[in-house]
């Protein structure tokens, strides 16, 4: 359960790069206590310090490497690239015990990221359940938002569909969705995440098309809360 967003931790590995950025951004400025991680360590305390600028020091952010971050806190977010997603997970798999992953990554093909081709566990996120093994929780979200809404101190016209292993997982999944000051839903259980990451190379297609850099999704015909 979260309580106040003071008492949480929240870790995001990979949290140098855009989304990253992005959603510690959002979280350091709704109050929690966020941990940017890297595989470089100094590349994480740069980070952090860039959104303590950005946050004019009203913010509890640090950087650390990616075991270190991830060790720390109570919930980890992962925003790495594909290429080095299950090297990541392998190397936090310790940390991650008695945690939520909340898992970003997207399995994008270099070269070809607008057609989708998801791995043969089905998703990033069911092939990150694989390498983790039975007993970790596990939610999958923000497949579907640009990082330049991340970055920005605005509403944002997008929504977020969760996946996860429970019930209890995409629960504390959606809180923080909210908390980013995004719209979240449910939906349902993380074999479906092969969806919102599939959807992910939709929007990169539609964004090439159509000349735009952010396109998104809404969901409609169930009443907003």
């Amino acid at each position: 359960m979260i309580e106040s967003p003071a008492l949480v931790t929240i870790a995001v590995v990979g949290g140098t790069g855009k989304e990253g950025k992005g959603l510690a951004l959002r979280w350091s400025r709704a109050g929690y206590r966020v941990i940017v991680g890297s595989r470089s360590a100094e590349k994480a305390v740069a980070t952090a310090l860039e959104i303590e600028h950005v946050l004019e020091g009203k913010s509890m952010t640090m950087g650390m490497s990616n075991q270190e971050a991830a060790s720390q806190a109570n919930v980890v977010a992962l925003t790495v690239p594909y290429a080095a997603h299950r090297e990541t997970l392998e190397s936090i798999r310790e940390a991650l015990v008695g945690k939520l992953l909340i898992d970003a990554t997207v399995p994008l093909v270099p070269g070809k990221v607008s057609k989708a081709q998801m791995p043969s566990a089905g998703s990033a996120a069911q092939e990150a359940r694989e390498i983790l093994g039975s007993g970790f929780e596990i939610a999958a979200a923000f497949h579907n938002i640009s990082h330049e809404h991340l970055l920005q101190d605005r509403a944002v016209d997008c929504d977020v569909l969760v996946t996860g292993t429970s019930k209890e997982s995409r629960e504390l999944a959606l809180r923080l969705v909210g908390a980013a000051g995004l719209k979240g839903w449910d939906a349902g259980a993380l074999e479906n995440s092969a969806v919102t990451e599939g959807l992910a190379s939709v929007l990169i297609h539609m964004n090439k098309t159509y000349g735009s850099k952010h396109a998104g999704i809404r969901i409609t015909g169930i009443d907003r809360l």
